[in-house]
């Protein structure tokens, strides 16, 4: 089992690293984005013997706790079984 975790500013955070991203984007001629937001991306391996409502709350559980500054950031958790 896998735990895909996505952690985001919360929208009206100002996202100055997006912001740079987007002024290079626009000096590269590309047109027709009207904002570049970060984020971050984390991925959670859980052994076999571990249910997946166990890992659906352990997840969250790190998201919510280590992951995401939940004053500034939302994030989401996607479980998916790993190859």
């Amino acid at each position: 089992m896998l735990a895909k975790v996505y952690v985001t500013l919360k929208e009206g955070v100002l996202d100055p690293q997006g912001s740079a991203i987007q002024h290079s984007v626009e000096l590269m001629g590309i047109e027709g984005n009207s904002a570049i937001r970060q984020g971050k991306y984390f991925e959670i391996a859980f052994n076999e013997d571990v249910s997946r409502e166990e890992a659906s709350s352990t997840a969250e559980r790190i998201a919510k706790d280590v992951l995401a500054n939940p004053v500034i950031e939302d994030y989401r958790v996607e479980l998916v079984t790993s190859k």
